[in-house]
């Protein structure tokens, strides 16, 4: 299959509910969690809460299915006295990898940065996620950060 040039990025919309679960689900199974009905609920009702930090975009095909999603917010840098902004979730169906589907959803991420004045846009991946990390070293800088996991 070759890339396709019919893909558009855009904010996600209430229409969009059905197919992005089953986007969000296959992000979950990927990462070998599970998801219960009540937090893709929540999840969803932040994507839609224009007053919540959490945003979601969509890329779509020419006939407006679903073919990944990016979940991001902002997220203060005190040491900049800035902000930046942190992309939580990143998935392509599998059956549109390689076609430039997650490349422009990071591309528009990277607008909208541009737009609020981001410093910068982190996100963090599976060590062994080998397919991600070929696109996420080509559009950005892997860092020396050590990542920790405190439960409370």
């Amino acid at each position: 299959m070759t890339k396709t040039t019919h893909i558009t990025v855009r904010r996600i919309s209430p229409e969009d509910a059905a197919a992005w679960r089953l986007l969000y689900r296959g992000y979950v199974a990927f990462y070998k969690r599970e998801i219960t009905d009540a937090i893709l609920d929540q999840t969803w009702s932040w994507l839609l809460d224009q007053t919540h930090q959490l945003e979601g975009l969509v890329a779509v095909d020419a006939d407006g299915h679903l073919l990944g999603l990016a979940h991001y917010r902002p997220q203060p840098k005190p040491l900049m006295g800035s902000y930046a902004g942190f992309l939580d979730d990143l998935f392509v169906d599998p059956g549109m990898r390689g076609h430039g589907v997650g490349r422009q959803l990071i591309e528009h991420l990277a607008m909208i940065g541009r737009e609020r004045g981001w410093s910068s846009i982190r996100w963090i991946t599976a060590a062994d996620n080998a397919t991600a990390r070929r696109l996420y070293d080509d559009v950005a800088v892997a860092t020396q950060w050590v990542t920790y996991e405190l439960t409370p």
